[in-house]
């Protein structure tokens, strides 16, 4: 199979969900990706840009979060790259369900429920910002 591959930028702004979502379902209907993880991949994006939007930032100025998404037969990578305050999901603590709701500390739901849906993820820091990579097998 082919290599399909779309990248695009988008504002620091969470009005550009909607264009996210689009790119999305291009990248579906590009690559033959299935409906099942497509949904999955809109719920990893959807929750990764709202995160650095919310919290990314620390001044109000404007700012570009890029995407590259590809698929390489089986596999699709996610890559996330955003100039925001360093943040290394791959060692944030981890979400525990178990815990009683009284007892639980605030945030982390995201980041449990982007591991849950993906095979792999890794983070790198560089001058230019946080890069996030996420591999997703469509079995």
């Amino acid at each position: 199979m082919a290599r399909h591959e779309i990248g695009f930028r988008l504002r620091n702004d969470l009005s550009e969900l909607e264009t996210l979502r689009a790119r999305v379902d291009q990248f579906k209907t590009e690559a033959g990706i299935p409906e099942k993880a497509i949904f999955e991949i809109n719920l990893i994006l959807d929750e990764l840009f709202t995160n650095i939007v919310s919290c990314g930032y620390r001044d109000l100025g404007e700012h570009w979060v890029t995407f590259t998404l590809s698929r390489e037969g089986a596999v699709v990578t996610l890559c996330v790259t955003d100039d925001g305050v360093p943040f290394n999901p791959t060692e944030a603590a981890s979400f525990d369900p178990k815990c009683p709701v009284e007892e639980r500390r605030i945030g982390g739901v995201g980041i449990h429920l982007v591991r849950s849906l993906t095979d792999g993820m890794t983070y790198r820091r560089t001058e230019y910002g946080n890069t996030v990579i996420l591999r997703k097998k469509l079995v």
